[in-house]
């Protein structure tokens, strides 16, 4: 053996083992890599599946709503199973919420008396949201813009239809979390002064002028057969605010949930019309992903 020549091959061994290392390190890296990337792919696949899915529930439940002819369902829900997921789907006349550009100052003041408001801040912000949705007489002065102004805003009242719920947090007169609180009663796709009692909310319900625990009680329900003038006089002031006839526009909630961790969630509003050309018309659209603790709070389906 030469001089050093076993120290040398130590050193080749110790080289050789830590480029053996060193690859074992990049194989692991790029295992874990490779894993990651498939896990994305699956993830983008139900995601781009999730939003199939959410068309044919929405699909589904316009058939629903328009196979009773006239006498359409004011509210109703399904599932169905689709490979590894489970869609379900809820729908409710539009009308079961009060609608921003149609419904009278009294009912949106009780609303938000109903959430906590005190009376007065209630009635001076249904007046606000009157003034904003109100058109504007030619050569009359805008006093509502002056109050705008004054509290600093650098625009004033529309003077015109609302153009979306979230529209409401421009109005002055009501703190920003009371109004988002109120939101989900709220919409623009009703066209109806009154609410539907089959398929509104107790909130709403509770925001009739007039109406007493003992009325909500006797509310009609689904499924009830009831007729308008069986109750419109037990009900007296507040069935001016009532109607057992849905909207045209409905409310689609579509939950699908895959075995996986992906749980998404979309909300629409469809238009259906008697001899439309088009099945239904969606008036708007929106899908998230719930995290884990929004599932849970939401409770069985």
């Amino acid at each position: 053996m030469p001089p050093g020549g076993g120290r040398s091959g130590g050193f080749i061994i110790v080289a050789v083992l830590w480029i053996l290392g060193a690859l074992a390190t990049l194989a692991v890296i790029y295992s874990l890599y490779v894993r990651e990337t498939a896990l994305e792919f699956v993830d983008h696949d139900e995601r781009l599946q999730a939003e199939a899915l959410a068309d044919s529930g929405l699909e589904l439940a316009a058939y629903r709503i328009t196979s009773f002819g006239n006498n359409r369902p004011s509210l109703g829900k399904f599932s169905f199973r689709q490979g590894t997921a489970v869609i379900n789907v809820a729908f409710s006349a539009e009308n079961s919420r009060i609608d921003l550009n149609f419904g009278p100052k009294e009912l949106i003041a009780g609303l938000f008396a109903g959430l906590g408001a005190s009376p007065d801040e209630a009635g001076n912000f249904a007046d606000r949201v009157d003034a904003w949705r109100t058109p504007l007489g030619a050569g009359a002065t805008d006093n509502e813009a002056t109050l705008y102004q004054a509290a600093g805003k650098p625009y004033g009242p529309r003077h015109g239809p609302f153009q979306e719920v979230e529209e409401l947090t421009m109005v002055l007169g009501m703190p920003t979390w009371r109004i988002e609180q109120a939101l989900p009663y709220f919409t623009i796709y009703a066209g109806q002064r009154a609410v539907d009692v089959l398929s509104a909310s107790p909130q709403v319900l509770a925001a009739v002028p007039g109406m007493t625990p003992a009325l909500m009680q006797s509310l009609p329900t689904p499924g009830s057969g009831a007729q308008i003038g069986a109750w419109r006089t037990q009900f007296g002031y507040a069935a001016g605010y009532l109607t057992i006839a849905p909207s045209k526009a409905d409310r689609v909630d579509v939950e699908v949930r895959f075995a996986s961790r992906l749980y998404m969630r979309y909300e629409a509003s469809i238009l259906v019309l008697d001899d439309d050309v088009e099945p239904y018309r969606v008036l708007s659209w929106h899908g998230e992903e719930l995290a884990a603790d929004q599932r849970s709070a939401r409770g069985p389906y």
